[in-house]
């Protein structure tokens, strides 16, 4: 019997590939589209313990993780003759809105997708999988997984496409999950993989890519938290760093530590967020050298690797597609660590993720304090 494995499906071009890739591999594929917002659809019960609910839903966008992208994964997995099944999350999603809206509404830079992969796409989507006697679990993400001699688990490492490369989001997998992991489309670039849905006949093979927070689809934070958590007392001061004000804003949860734009205020020079304080509803504003950091804390550390000891050399990425940056990593405790860059950093937000590389392989990372 062939292998099964269970692999989450967008509706993007991306997962499409990656079922392609695996069948032709000789895998046995379940799809399953992971539905996370609030909509009208209803989930449809089975009686067979071997087999997942399946969501009904409609073929228009709505909410976030569409309708529309349901349609196409479904349409996608038909073609391919492989079993299909959608599944409603929208409570668990719930609490990767609230971290959204709590992190936003404390001053901080929130990073869903991390939270996603962490709670959802590699967390559910194993358990699902446990449930159909799946052996493996599969995502349609650049990265990559080499086995390292000596080591039980395999590395997470950068995908071939460096553009694309997401292991930066990958960073909290469990451990113990990697050996369970397929990234089938993590050793090609973009454009082989969407000529490689084209042959194939895929509909999603010209399908744009995603750029978007999926529950956010418009863009409009601001919009999000106030249908969210209601109309949020967040307006304030604009200072300087020396506390003088020069301006006013209409709230702190639409800055981030390093925004350049829309700041609302002119000076002869550049000014960036350099810090924001939800106490006082202050944003404070500077020069890029008041932005420079040569170090940073980070908590709720995950590592990749055996035990990294008290110290190690390595690069570091303080967001996503941001350039690693060569640093000395101390470790203080199980659960937290500091970096020190060998050269000043600009835009380190508390609330993002920090994510530590040798050379391409993800070491673990942790949140930034």
């Amino acid at each position: 019997m062939s292998t099964r494995v269970v692999l989450a499906m967008s509706g993007g071009v991306d997962s499409s590939a990656a079922a392609h890739l695996l069948l032709e591999q000789g895998y046995e594929v379940i799809g399953l589209f992971m539905r996370s917002g609030a909509t009208e659809e209803t989930v449809c019960a089975t009686d067979d313990k071997n087999t997942l609910p399946i969501l009904n839903s409609k073929s228009h966008k709505q909410g976030c993780c569409s309708a529309s992208d349901a349609a196409d994964a479904r349409r996608v997995a038909d073609m391919l003759d492989i079993p299909f099944h959608a599944l409603n999350f929208k409570d668990a999603f719930g609490r990767i809105k609230d971290y959204f809206a709590d992190e936003y509404l404390a001053g901080r830079t929130p990073n869903p997708c991390v939270m996603c992969n962490n709670w959802l796409k590699f967390g559910k989507l194993w358990e699902f999988a446990e449930q159909v006697g799946a052996s493996y679990i599969s995502t349609g993400h650049y990265a990559q997984l080499n086995s390292v001699p000596g080591e039980s688990q395999p590395a997470l490492v950068r995908g071939l496409d460096r553009s694309k490369d997401q292991s930066y989001v990958l960073f909290g997998i469990n451990r113990g999950l990697l050996d369970k992991i397929m990234f089938p489309v993590g050793g090609f670039v973009k454009p082989e993989i969407r000529e490689l849905a084209g042959e194939a006949g895929l509909r999603t093979a010209n399908k744009p890519d995603s750029q978007e927070i999926c529950f956010i689809p418009d863009n409009d934070y601001f919009g999000f938290l106030n249908r969210y958590r209601g109309e949020q007392e967040t307006a304030g001061e604009m200072v300087d760093t020396q506390g003088n004000v020069v301006g006013h804003h209409n709230g702190f949860e639409n800055y981030t530590i390093g925004q350049r734009k829309r700041l609302g205020v002119a000076f002869g020079t550049p000014r960036f967020v350099i810090k924001i304080e939800p106490e006082s509803k202050r944003v404070v504003i500077g020069t890029r050298e008041d932005l420079a950091r040569k170090t940073l804390e980070a908590n709720r550390s995950n590592w990749l690797i055996d035990s990294p000891g008290s110290e190690i050399r390595c690069q570091a990425q303080i967001r996503y597609q941001h350039k690693e940056a060569d640093c000395t990593v101390e470790i203080l405790d199980e659960d937290r660590f500091r970096v020190s860059f060998d050269n000043p950093e600009y835009g380190v937000a508390p609330g993002q993720a920090v994510v530590l590389y040798d050379q391409d392989r993800v070491l673990g990372g942790g949140w930034i304090m």
